[in-house]
């Protein structure tokens, strides 16, 4: 099993209207009500109205994202791939 350092996961958000993620893993999924981001602390549902990944960069693991931001949830975070993959095929089946 490969071990991967933590990195450090952070979300700041400015007047519910725009913000940044760090520690993204992954971009799961996204549309203009929902964006599903994979993060250093588990599964990161972002609700509202209007949403946009403005920019996306992987190396750094940094998402900057515009709209109306109603709600942020996180999921439980899996240990392993395939822990996640559960998840995911929990949240859409």
């Amino acid at each position: 099993m490969e071990e991967r350092m933590m990195k450090n996961h952070s979300i700041t958000l400015y007047n519910r209207s725009s913000g940044v993620v760090t520690g993204v893993r992954d971009v799961i999924s996204f549309d203009l009500n929902e964006i599903i981001l994979d993060t250093e602390q588990g599964i990161l549902m972002i609700h509202g109205e209007e949403l946009h990944v403005t920019r996306l960069t992987v190396e750094k693991g940094e998402v900057e994202l515009e709209g109306v931001v109603d709600s942020m949830v996180y999921s439980d975070n899996g240990s392993s791939r395939e822990e996640k993959g559960s998840i995911i095929r929990r949240l859409f089946h």
